[in-house]
């Protein structure tokens, strides 16, 4: 699809990886529930790779990783649930850092007009609170999560809904984001997709992820505003 900055109504961007690097959060998050778990701990290096898909799955992915079965894993996932949005509340965005540039880029499509909602695969009690702490949640007009809808990306409903809310069609509508997830959300919904390059991709190369371009920084979306 051609990305015209022209034909731009409104942006919608993803957080984790995006924004803000949560790694320390997760790494911190996780580990302590699986402590509190009695399970083996998991590397920075695997959480990368388990990130990007909601908490459901980092959890149960954090779970299979020690040696559980699929079945042992189902069964601890409500109470890992439970200790994780403990762990995780307590110390949201302490661990964690707004990528450079991030500032300038929103900025940049702020100063054009363009309504900004943030959409991601995180449960909105944590999204909402870290945008703030991280000095963000005023350029956004609309906040989702992974919880918000019936379906998170890579389904396309998360993003249809988000162009819903803010009165913008799809094909007018850019996703900025940094793994397959938002690429094939984005497709499937008929958005323009921009791709950073330093995000969480499932250690996957994100040039394979689908996109019309790809980013070194958020500042780069000054070119288009």
């Amino acid at each position: 699809m051609p990305l015209h900055h022209q034909t731009l109504q409104a942006a919608i961007i993803d957080l984790d990886g995006t924004m803000v690097d949560t790694l320390g959060d997760f790494d911190v998050a996780v580990n302590a529930t699986l402590k509190d778990l009695g399970r083996p701990g998991v590397t920075r290096t695997h959480l990368e790779h388990m990130v990007g898909k909601g908490s459901a799955h980092l959890l149960r992915s954090a779970l299979l990783h020690g040696g559980l079965s699929a079945d042992a894993a189902a069964a601890l996932q409500a109470d890992a649930w439970t200790r994780y949005q403990a762990h995780y509340l307590a110390i949201n965005g302490q661990h964690s850092a707004v990528y450079p540039g991030v500032v300038e880029g929103l900025t940049a499509l702020r100063a054009r007009g363009l309504p900004l909602a943030c959409l991601t695969n995180k449960p909105l009690s944590f999204a909402r609170p870290l945008l703030q702490a991280k000095g963000l949640s005023g350029f956004f007009s609309h906040v989702f999560g992974g919880d918000s809808f019936e379906r998170t990306k890579p389904d396309p409903l998360p993003l249809i809904k988000t162009c819903e809310a803010l009165g913008t069609a799809p094909a007018r509508t850019l996703m900025v984001g940094d793994s397959q997830n938002d690429g094939l959300a984005a497709r499937a919904a008929g958005c323009p997709v921009v791709l950073v390059t330093y995000g969480y991709n499932h250690g996957e190369p994100i040039e394979q992820a689908p996109h019309d371009r790809l980013i070194t920084s958020l500042a780069d979306l000054a070119q288009w505003a």
